[in-house]
């Protein structure tokens, strides 16, 4: 069975973090390791509290994983400070892990910066240049590139400027605030468009880390990017129009919307 490795934090309320990164790897076929960034304490409603891995401890988590399941692709998502980012990409570095997809978590939906200045440097000179692709929304690129971003040319810009700054593929994604759910991949062979379609469900939470968490598994498969990305918002669509309905805020969506088996009965 192939395997992937998820670095980031843990949510309590199931819906993002290592938790979706996980339900999404197994569903996707694939073995889920984990490594964790950070505890937070949240429900649909909001993060109570977060707390933070020592550096040092989130080191030894990754040799224990590297040095006996390994992984055939990495997925890393929020990660907010300089210090765990330094040893995401030492670690990384010296294991010489594959494919790796980076969730360039640094924006909430209103708006807010979720790390610091400190963090976003680390995150640009440290951990993109490792990564195989990274999947930022339209704000997230709109700090890593400086620029605003109104339209389908924008994006178009914006991801091709972030590659050639960053030297790594860049999935910019759309559906943030700009279209319909469209996402364009700038790779070292040109852009392509992914279309998608708006579901209407206010149940979105993990909808990044979800997403990311299957091309990784895609990627851990063999596939292209290409195909990766596009097997990936696939699944993401199926699992926002299951319409899974929890909590009482923005909950999250039904990883296993296709899962079936006489263990997954109700």
């Amino acid at each position: 069975m192939r395997t992937a490795l998820t670095i980031a934090g843990s949510d309590s309320g199931g819906g993002a973090g290592i938790q979706a990164d996980i339900k999404t790897m197994t569903a996707n076929g694939v073995f889920a390791t984990s490594a964790v960034t950070a505890l937070t304490a949240q429900n649909t409603t909001g993060v109570a509290g977060i707390m933070e891995v020592t550096p040092d401890f989130l080191g030894q988590q990754l040799d224990c994983i590297l040095t006996d399941i390994f992984p055939d692709a990495v997925k890393i998502g929020m990660v907010s400070s300089g210090g765990l980012i330094g040893m995401i990409a030492d670690k990384l570095t010296a294991y010489h892990a594959p494919h790796i997809v980076l969730d360039p978590v640094m924006v909430a939906t209103s708006g807010a910066r979720l790390i610091g200045d400190d963090a976003i440097d680390a995150l640009r000179t440290r951990l993109i240049p490792l990564a195989q692709v990274i999947t930022p929304n339209i704000p997230e690129a709109q700090v890593l590139t400086g620029q605003e971003i109104r339209s389908p040319e924008d994006m178009e810009r914006a991801a091709k400027q972030i590659y050639e700054a960053c030297g790594c593929s860049v999935l910019l994604k759309g559906g943030h605030q700009l279209n319909d759910a469209n996402d364009y991949l700038f790779t070292a062979q040109g852009g392509q468009w992914f279309e998608g379609v708006r579901i209407d469900n206010p149940n979105t939470h993990g909808t990044g880390c979800t997403l990311s968490s299957a091309i990784a598994a895609n990627l851990a498969k063999g596939r292209t990017l290409e195909d990766s990305v596009g097997m990936a918002k696939r699944y993401l669509s199926g699992a926002l129009s299951a319409m899974l309905d929890l909590g009482r805020g923005a909950g999250p969506m039904n990883h296993a919307f296709d899962l079936h088996s006489e263990f997954a009965e109700n």
